[in-house]
């Protein structure tokens, strides 16, 4: 059989800026609009989110998850695009989408992104009660579990929480899934572990208890902007947990150019096979250059 390849973006935080009406610059979007016109939008640039994802779609993966942050001041006006993006990338059975903290940036729009997006959202099975997370999605060998860390924060914070309930529905989720051969992938947004007081999983703690307990194959996030590969610990020896870039992202500081991942999975007679194959913008000048940057075996 084939490997099964699995596509993983996140935080194409979408250029550019709709416009903004005066109203909806209270608390904290004023900030963050503060910020983006004097400093992000200059590093989030349209033209290398769709040059990555022209590469993504050409090497045809089997799925592509994206782990959230698609909007920035979580606008009205920034949802329809996001929709428009996400259809672009590809049909909703062949993409999976979790939020991020941008995609809940206020209360008064904090489950927007649910309507928005809709089926790229859906797990497999009904929600009960309306809940949508921990969500499951099969596809070929994978189990896919879709988390939401997406809630409203203060100025200047960008933390992430699960809560108790979530937490709860994940463990009898994950606790189903370990006497079946499956291939499990965790999609979060938020990295299970910080330097940042100010951008943490707050509830990390838990999670990583509950994954020790549990476990799972592998574990993709976004949020950091940057490439990361941790290692966690899980019933049967570590875990990895794989961050990426911004895809819309120009190299700045300490954050490089836009990159996606791309893994490969296999059964490997008892046991699983995971490469990873990093591809990303190779150079910005009158054209822009996608490459394959590394390859990693992770599994």
């Amino acid at each position: 059989m084939a490997a099964f390849t699995l596509a993983h973006l996140s935080d194409p935080h979408l250029p550019p800026l709709p416009k903004v009406r005066l109203a909806e610059l209270a608390g904290k979007r004023a900030l963050g609009y503060l910020n983006w016109t004097r400093n992000r939008h200059k590093y989030h640039r349209r033209d290398v989110l769709d040059a990555l994802v022209s590469d993504l779609r050409g090497l045809r993966p089997d799925h592509i998850a994206v782990t959230g942050d698609l909007v920035n001041l979580a606008l009205e006006a920034e949802f329809p695009p996001s929709r428009m993006w996400l259809e672009s990338v590809g049909a909703a059975d062949r993409v999976t989408v979790i939020p991020g903290n941008h995609d809940a940036y206020v209360r008064t729009t904090r489950h927007r992104f649910t309507e928005a997006w809709g089926r790229y959202l859906d797990g497999d099975e009904a929600a009960a009660d309306g809940v949508r997370f921990p969500f499951l999605r099969r596809r070929g060998p994978l189990a896919l579990i879709g988390l939401s860390t997406a809630v409203p924060t203060p100025p200047l914070m960008a933390t992430g929480t699960l809560g108790a309930a979530q937490l709860e529905a994940l463990e009898r989720l994950l606790a189903r899934l370990s006497a079946e051969p499956a291939f499990r992938v965790l999609l979060i947004h938020h990295p299970l572990r910080s330097d940042s007081r100010l951008k943490r999983l707050t509830d990390a703690r838990e999670l990583l208890a509950l994954l020790k307990r549990h476990g799972v194959e592998l574990v993709l996030h976004g949020h950091d902007h940057v490439h990361s590969t941790i290692w966690i610990e899980g019933p049967n020896g570590a875990i990895p947990a794989v961050g990426v870039p911004s895809a819309s992202a120009v190299a700045h500081g300490r954050y490089p150019d836009a990159a996606y991942n791309l893994f490969s999975i296999e059964r490997d007679g008892a046991a699983w096979r995971c490469e990873q194959t990093v591809r990303g913008i190779d150079g910005i000048d009158d054209k822009l250059h996608v490459d394959e940057l590394r390859r990693t075996r992770l599994i």
